[in-house]
């Protein structure tokens, strides 16, 4: 199972139309939910975004996305939680 890349900072750059946290479009979005979409294309996502996003924002996504692998939880969450 691949893991969204959701790291729960959903805001959308209303130039770009990525979101701030993750890089993924309404598109990209909505195709993750569907239990259709193969492994193959969210690996692939996942790269897509990676390009979308540099400087700090790659940085923090690159973080809280480990984070939520190993942990279940994305930083943000986590930090929100306490």
């Amino acid at each position: 199972m691949i893991i969204s890349p959701c790291i729960s900072i959903c805001k959308t750059d209303p130039l770009t139309g990525y979101c701030y946290g993750c890089g993924r479009s309404e598109n990209d979005k909505k195709k993750w939910k569907d239990e259709s979409t193969s492994d193959e294309w969210k690996k692939q996502n996942i790269i897509d975004i990676k390009k979308r996003l540099n400087g700090w924002q790659l940085e923090s996504f690159n973080e809280s996305y480990a984070h939520k692998i190993e942990n279940g939880i994305s930083l943000y969450k986590k930090g929100n939680i306490k």
